[in-house]
């Protein structure tokens, strides 16, 4: 995507402060994600887990939200260019104007070897993936220019817990004398966060007998409970400025961020999504639509549990001006078994199996008593996600309320069990074979569908008023018994009640089709 001939402040002009959404690009590292602007300004930002409360939240109001800018000086008249690097989830934005032009890249540090190793697991035949190398979670913005001369404004100003929490500022002066005058230090700390911000400078080649000069100040803007920083930084061709943001820790593993580190650490990421994406078995004419969405599902992967989020943003409205503005910041069945479906017919297994791990466990923990599975979990399995208002947030472009968290888990859409039992079907056949267990919980919650398949519901519209007969429903609940009998047949599993399922899946099949 790109824009010409405009300035930071003009691209937001007419819409109350705010970017349309294709105008952003997505980031992340499987713990959490990051939208950044083609304009250069970071505006979303949970950490350091999705459904974490915001640190960066301009995206839902543009006063006190929060953002992490960085862009050519204002009043600069620009062209802008925002990119992947090839075969990764590195974003590159592109800012060319009459003096220079320069480069933005921003990511998430993963390391690119993986290895497995042997675990004890709750279920059979199952593997865990775990990181080699230390995952950083690291949030890492490097500016380059790569032609002429470029001014550049940085402009930080977080907003910590949903724009709730107060924090303070502190600019560190470094301690290592005259050898080190590249690296500062800025700590933004919150009564349950603190972050540390490392800036790195890279004079260029070693025959420059200049140095950039960055000088953080403290600002209190209108409406923030806190105050920000902000720098000014004039780059000649080949010099560079590199902003790392992470948790302030006494302790850390990597204690000084320099340039060599970084760099390092781009290509270390560059090679983890190469490797990852290459394990693709998709070889049409599509290919890097279809690699690019890949890659986008796989950042909604959490690691640490399988569990697959919906999206990683919340109260983004389904039309400006709307009250549809959702939280889905969390596991839907219908959502994830769509997406491993996905995976799964393109290679990526790995996925598959974690997230079947996760829902097994929800199959004997998170059930009703009569036997019902919730629509949706956290990340880390949980069924009781309060919803909230946040009704110091305008909204993005005015769209009120905001809302945190969501109070549908237990809603009624039976078309779930149909998607998951598709996706556990295909899991047999694209992955590894279902376990024993699995295929009792199986049984369990298709004997249960007998009990409510005739019965109104929700629905994939999700409705919170009137429940309906939807025929969306119906189709899915014959998948449902249609996949547990095809599964009990291929792999010769015993069926104690599959003349009732055969009974009910045609009897759906004729009802739907009569009425």
């Amino acid at each position: 995507m790109s824009t010409s001939g405009r300035s930071e402040g003009e691209r937001r002009k007419g819409t109350g402060g705010y970017l349309p959404i294709e105008d952003y690009g997505l980031i992340g590292n499987m713990r959490t994600c990051a939208l950044v602007g083609i304009d250069g300004s970071l505006d979303f930002m949970c950490w350091p887990d999705f459904d974490s409360p915001t640190v960066f939240g301009r995206l839902l109001d543009a006063d006190r939200g929060g953002y992490f800018n960085i862009s050519p000086t204002k009043g600069v008249q620009y062209t802008t260019k925002q990119q992947y690097l090839p075969s990764s989830n590195i974003l590159q934005t592109r800012y060319i104007h009459e003096d220079g032009a320069m480069d933005l890249i921003d990511f998430f540090p993963r390391p690119k070897n993986t290895r497995v190793l042997s675990k004890k697991k709750q279920l059979p035949f199952r593997e865990t993936v775990v990181v080699q190398d230390e995952l950083k979670k690291w949030l890492v913005r490097r500016v380059e220019c790569i032609r002429g001369t470029v001014d550049i404004d940085v402009e930080i100003f977080p907003a910590f817990d949903y724009a709730r929490a107060e924090h303070t500022v502190e600019i560190h002066i470094p301690t290592r004398g005259h050898a080190e005058p590249e690296s500062k230090t800025v700590t933004f700390s919150s009564k349950d966060l603190k972050l540390q911000l490392d800036v790195t400078i890279d004079k260029g080649d070693e025959d420059s007998i200049t140095c950039p000069i960055l000088q953080f100040a403290t600002v209190k803007k209108d409406k923030l409970l806190g105050e920000g920083v902000v720098a000014h930084i004039h780059l000649e061709e080949g010099q560079a400025v590199s902003f790392v943001l992470r948790d302030d820790i006494p302790d850390h593993v990597t204690p000084d961020v320099t340039s060599e580190i970084l760099d390092t650490q781009q290509h270390d990421t560059q090679a983890f999504w190469y490797n990852w994406i290459s394990k693709s078995k998709y070889k049409g004419r599509w290919r890097e639509v279809v690699n690019r969405s890949l890659m986008i599902l796989k950042l909604l992967t959490y690691e640490p549990t399988g569990a697959i989020v919906a999206a990683p943003t919340f109260s983004v409205p389904e039309a400006i001006g709307g009250v549809r503005n959702w939280d889905y910041r969390f596991c839907w069945i219908r959502d994830s078994s769509f997406t491993i479906y996905i995976l799964l017919r393109m290679g990526f297994t790995e996925e598959a199996d974690s997230y079947m791990d996760f829902i097994s466990d929800r199959f004997r923990k998170s059930r009703s008593p009569e036997g019902a599975l919730p629509i949706m979990f956290t990340i880390r399995g949980e069924t009781d996600i309060p919803e909230l208002e946040l009704s110091h947030l305008s909204g993005y472009r005015g769209s009120a309320p905001v809302r945190i968290g969501n109070g549908a888990a237990f809603h009624q859409q039976f078309d779930i069990y149909g998607e998951l039992m598709d996706g556990i079907y295909l899991y047999n056949k694209y992955g590894k074979p279902v376990t024993w267990d699995q295929w009792v919980s199986v049984r369990e919650i298709l004997d249960y569908v007998l009990t409510i398949w005739k019965d109104p519901d929700m629905s994939i519209w999700e409705v919170r008023n009137n429940k309906q007969n939807f025929v969306y429903s119906k189709i899915m609940l014959w998948v449902a018994f249609d996949r547990g009998l095809r599964l009990s047949e291929k792999r010769c599993l015993p069926c104690p009640n599959r003349a009732a399922w055969m009974a009910a899946r045609d009897e759906i099949y004729e009802e739907i089709m009569n009425k």
